[in-house]
């Protein structure tokens, strides 16, 4: 995310109960472990899935477990605006 001048160093996995009280329009969960482990969310929101591949798990040299990290992060990127296109910018 460096390379495109975002920051997410600060960024952390937090708990379902502290997002109870937010009244969210929609839930994404962005990989099959997130979806097991968190069936259900207290909320009227539409939810979707929408599984990517852990890049934390990818192997082989640094250049190729780099390269696994950024073709997550584009796959992401392509579902994010596909998602904007057809659930927000109808």
């Amino acid at each position: 995310m460096k390379e495109y001048g975002i920051n997410i160093s600060g960024h952390t996995s937090n708990n379902v109960d502290e997002y109870r009280d937010i009244d969210f329009d929609f839930v994404i969960t962005v990989c099959d472990n997130a979806r097991e482990r968190c069936p259900y969310f207290p909320s009227k929101a539409e939810k979707f899935h929408q599984n990517f591949p852990d890049p934390a798990k990818a192997q082989g040299t640094e250049a190729e477990i780099m390269g696994e990290f950024r073709r997550v992060r584009d796959l992401i990127k392509t579902y994010c605006k596909q998602f904007v296109e057809e659930n927000i910018n109808k």
